[in-house]
């Protein structure tokens, strides 16, 4: 494997696998399963508006399709894991919101912490036993200003703040997933978990804050400073394709991880301490209801072959 100047030309041979991703019908996702498709795989968009996406997928070909997924109700969650009888080589948890206003889940979550890292945690474990290669975790940069608060994870004592909320939401991201790693390795399982952050790219996602004035200065920031959302899916597809180590963590080469090629990155110290991390996932099986099952007799998922 060589991280120099990646891009998807690099991808390899993706037929007869299958990769699962969440909240494909726009941004990093639609453009990551655009690549993944283009490459062989048999893509499965996880989404809420199911039009849409059966759009997208009926675009994709290679036998893509979209299913019912709202990572905001944990019902939804479990309806979809219920009705999952399939492998998966690859699951890209991608979905999220970014900075939007004080809000509840259907669970009454606060609604980043709710749709970034609970939902994910709840479908992660629900779907594990079908996952044969490596769970995706889409993270971002600014996991880097997050704090967790074990004593008010949702916000209901303290004064709600987007921009902080958001933060704790994506440092929950990487813990979850060095946490994951951390216990699929003592299971011996072959299942790796990685995480991946696109940098700085132009999406959907820094128009749905809430508010007018941010999306403007935001809309700015994307013509001045981000690059396409097409590569923003550089680092996901990467870490779903690549054969590097559990608990790897993907991002953009340049302009401090805000754009260019993907390669192994850095994460914050506090994204990698292992007692928060437990708490985390202590409480977060607490809210969800969802505990793991490890297994290590599942047979190890080859590295997909070089296209030619």
């Amino acid at each position: 494997m060589s991280t120099s100047k990646w891009t998807p030309k690099d991808l390899p041979n993706l037929d007869g696998r299958t990769v699962l991703i969440t909240g494909a019908t726009s941004g990093i996702g639609r453009a990551a399963a655009t690549e993944l498709a283009r490459a062989g795989a048999r893509v499965v968009l996880a989404v809420r508006n199911t039009e849409r996406g059966g759009e997208i997928a009926s675009a994709l070909g290679n036998g893509a399709e979209a299913r019912k997924l709202d990572l905001t109700d944990l019902a939804s969650v479990r309806a979809f894991a219920e009705a999952w009888d399939e492998p998966i080589d690859v699951l890209i948890n991608n979905a999220g919101v970014m900075a939007v206003p004080e809000g509840r889940t259907k669970d009454g979550f606060e609604t980043q912490i709710g749709t970034n890292h609970l939902g994910h945690f709840a479908l992660t474990g629900l779907l594990l036993e079908h996952v044969g290669d490596r769970v995706v975790q889409i993270a971002s940069g600014a996991h880097r200003m997050g704090k967790i608060d074990l004593e008010d994870l949702n916000w209901e004592r303290r004064s709600y703040r987007r921009w902080p909320a958001y933060g704790q939401s994506k440092l929950a991201n990487l813990l979850f997933m060095f946490e994951l790693q951390r216990r699929l390795a003592e299971a011996g399982s072959p299942v790796r978990a990685v995480a991946a952050h696109p940098g700085y790219a132009a999406t959907e996602l820094q128009s749905r804050t809430g508010n007018p004035i941010q999306n403007g200065l935001m809309a700015i920031g994307n013509r001045i400073l981000a690059q396409s959302g097409d590569q923003g899916a550089w680092p996901t597809e990467f870490a779903a394709t690549e054969d590097i180590p559990g608990g790897s963590y993907v991002g953009p080469d340049g302009r401090g991880e805000m754009r260019g090629h993907p390669t192994l990155v850095s994460p914050s110290s506090a994204a990698t301490d292992g007692d928060v991390a437990r708490g985390l996932w202590a409480l977060s099986e607490q809210l969800t209801g969802v505990r793991y099952a490890f297994e290590s007799s599942a047979p190890a998922a080859s590295v997909p072959s070089r296209t030619a």
